[in-house]
C-alpha cells in the first residue's frame, strides 16, 4: 500500500503542542503511517533543544536520562505512550513493536531507538518496567521510561503524546528523525510490515545537501 502522508511545518505542530493541544490521531481506517512533520533541518538543534528540554526521565534499568541529550539528539526513534497494566491496546501496540524490532535487529541500538513512555509512573517502576520490557524481548535500544510524575507529564506534553487519564493513551507512533528534521506519525496497531516502511523511511533520509 503506498504511504499516504500530510506534509506540514514542524513550527505547526509544535506551536500546538505547546498550547496543550494533542496531535490527531491516524484513524483506524486509514491505518498506514498517515501523517508526516518535515522541517529544514538548518539551525533546527538548538531549537528542538530548546523547545523538548532535558527533563529528566528513568529506564528500565533505573538510569536517568535527558529527554533530547540523551534520547532525541542525532537519532532516529520510534516513540509511543503506554502503561504496563493496561487491558486494552497497549500490548498489542507494543507487540507490534516487537516485530519492528525484530525486522530491523540490526539497526535496533545502532542507528535507531525505540523510546516507550509510561503515561502512569506512580505504578509503573522501573522495576515493573523491567519485567515488562522481558515479555516483549527488548534489545538494547528499546528505552521503557518512567520518572517523577511531574518530569513525565512534561514529556508528552512535548511529545503531544499527554493524557489527563491514561485509559486515554493515543494508539500512535511518532517516528522521527532529529538529525534530518523528518518526524512521522503511524497508527501503532498497523500491520508491522507497514510501519516498517515507514520507519526505514525516515531511517533513510538524509540531511538538506546530502548525496
Amino acid at each position: 500500500m503506498p504511504l499516504n502522508a500530510v506534509v506540514i511545518c514542524l513550527c505547526c505542530l509544535l506551536c500546538a503542542v505547546a498550547e496543550g493541544g494533542a496531535s490527531p490521531q491516524p484513524t483506524r481506517a486509514s491505518a498506514q503511517p498517515t501523517t508526516t512533520v518535515a522541517q529544514n533541518p538548518s539551525n533546527t538543534e538548538s531549537a528542538a533543544q530548546k523547545y523538548f528540554t532535558d527533563v529528566v526521565l528513568v529506564n528500565q534499568n533505573g538510569e536517568k536520562m535527558r529527554l533530547y541529550s540523551d534520547l532525541l539528539k542525532g537519532k532516529v526513534v520510534i516513540i509511543n505512550s503506554f502503561f504496563a497494566t493496561c487491558q486494552g491496546s497497549c500490548l498489542p501496540m507494543n507487540r507490534n513493536l516487537e516485530k519492528v524490532q525484530e525486522a530491523l535487529s540490526d539497526r535496533v541500538g545502532k542507528d535507531l531507538y525505540i523510546i516507550s513512555i509510561s503515561v502512569d509512573p506512580n505504578i509503573d517502576t522501573p522495576a515493573n518496567l523491567k519485567e515488562y520490557a522481558k515479555k516483549l524481548h527488548a534489545r538494547p535500544g528499546w528505552y521503557f521510561l518512567t520518572g517523577e510524575k511531574q518530569n513525565v507529564e512534561f514529556a508528552l506534553r512535548k511529545l503531544g503524546e499527554y493524557v489527563a487519564d491514561k485509559q486515554d493513551h493515543l494508539n500512535i507512533f511518532i517516528i522521527g528523525n532529529e538529525r534530518t528534521g523528518l518526524w512521522k506519525k503511524a497508527f501503532g496497531l498497523a500491520p508491522s510490515d507497514e510501519l516498517v516502511k515507514v520507519v526505514l523511511s525516515v531511517l533513510n533520509d538524509k540531511p538538506t545537501g546530502d548525496n
